[in-house]
């Protein structure tokens, strides 16, 4: 491998731990056009999205539950909030991966309601390699294989479904207000 291709892994794996799709999509596009090898993106990728949700769930554990206890709007519905997380911690966190906007979020509730760290990082690995594997399938070889029925190949064929997983994305983390905004109150 030359120093390039392990600097561009490197930057994958890093760019997955911070932000997540946006570099790791061009990573996919790469891969379709024959720059990037398949396995490396999606393992590098993978690791570095698993490192960055991990990294934030370790920091906040314990710490944050004392944080959060000085702040009475959430001290009040303490209770509610780590009853639902628990009940559902496998879903939460297998989501984490796939909830643009959320991630941060979804996992610092798991460390609030103390989610056992072997799970969290088990079930994170598990959804990160999930998450790695759809997006690199869907813009390396499943797009570029359906636009080339419609008579769209090369390039175009891997930046069409990149770039529209990229709108997808955005439209899913988007800022909510000027909308209605949900109601999180516990039930």
């Amino acid at each position: 491998m030359t120093p390039a291709l392990a600097l561009a892994y490197a930057g994958i794996f890093l760019a997955a731990a911070v932000e997540g799709e946006i570099v790791f999509v061009g990573a996919a596009v790469l891969v379709a056009a024959g720059k990037l090898d398949a396995l490396a993106v999606g393992l590098w990728g993978a690791l570095g999205a698993a490192a960055g949700d991990q990294l934030i769930f370790y920091v906040l554990r314990g710490r944050l539950s004392r944080w959060l206890t000085r702040v009475r709007p959430i001290a009040a519905r303490r209770d509610a909030v780590v009853a639902r997380v628990r009940r559902h911690q496998a879903l939460m966190v297998l989501v984490i991966r796939f909830a643009p906007g959320l991630r941060i979020a979804i996992t610092a509730a798991c460390a609030y309601a103390g989610v056992p760290p072997a799970r969290f990082t088990i079930l994170n690995l598990i959804s990160a390699f999930a998450w790695a594997a759809v997006l690199l399938t869907v813009v390396s070889r499943a797009g570029p294989g359906v636009l080339r029925y419609v008579g769209i190949t090369g390039i175009w064929g891997a930046l069409i479904p990149a770039m529209m997983l990229v709108v997808f994305v955005w439209w899913l983390g988007r800022d909510l207000s000027g909308e209605e905004q949900p109601n999180f109150t516990p039930s």
